[in-house]
């Protein structure tokens, strides 16, 4: 497997085709323009190919409804092949990371993280406070990477975005420095004019920064679609 499709067209010209095994890809945008429909999308696509998928839940906001209304037909063969953990604290998503070697069998071909930030989010005070946590995430992130290449699975950050001072309209991903140096692929969602479609924007692709690569899809009670003309 080269790369980790959504099924969506619209969606996945925009990242060459799908997301690429042996990478970190990050994936940020407001609520409700479908990140963690695009991580489902992408498990369930996974498990058809009969590959498994480790998904950290660490909002603990897993909606097995979703994971349903996705999978449709094939829902009892795709979920056994979905390995969803639910760290609680920051501490326990750093030990989940580094130990996820003790659950990758060569048939896992995709880890996703939804949020990445989240926890992090939660514990962020003090400037020292910071400090240790930007290191800690940074950690957690190289440790990704390694795992990504190591093992050639597909690794999926969703993050949670806050407003840009400057740009009272616009959103970056928390802990964007971070992120955006470890991750490989980055992908920003922007709600559109049209209820339910949305923007999909990519940002940086491999070693290109901005490739000005844009495309719509919709969102649906089976997922992402392409937009019908």
């Amino acid at each position: 497997m080269d790369i980790m499709s959504t099924g969506c067209h619209a969606f996945d010209r925009v990242v060459r085709g799908g997301f690429p095994v042996g990478h970190v890809s990050l994936i940020y945008g407001e609520a409700g323009t479908g990140k963690t429909t695009i991580a489902i999308q992408c498990a369930v696509n996974c498990a058809r190919r009969r590959f498994k998928t480790l998904f950290i839940d660490a909002d603990n906001t897993f909606p097995p409804a979703r994971l349903a209304q996705i999978a449709q037909y094939d829902l009892d063969t795709v979920s056994p092949q979905i390995l969803v953990f639910t760290p609680q604290k920051f501490k326990e998503q750093i030990h989940l990371i580094e130990n996820l070697d003790s659950f990758l069998t060569p048939n896992v071909a995709l880890i996703v993280v939804d949020t990445i930030t989240s926890l992090y989010r939660v514990e962020l005070g003090s400037s020292e406070e910071i400090f240790a946590l930007n290191r800690e995430l940074n950690r957690q992130l190289a440790y990704l990477v390694d795992i990504a290449k190591a093992k050639k699975v597909a690794v999926l950050l969703i993050s949670q975005v806050h407003g840009v001072m400057s740009e009272s309209t616009e959103v970056e991903p928390v802990a964007m420095r971070i992120l955006n140096f470890q991750s490989k692929i980055i992908v920003k969602l922007r709600k559109t004019s049209v209820v339910g479609v949305v923007e999909a924007i990519l940002e940086k692709f491999l070693d290109m920064k901005h490739p000005q690569t844009n495309s719509k899809f919709k969102l649906t009670e089976t997922g992402i679609q392409d937009v019908k003309r």
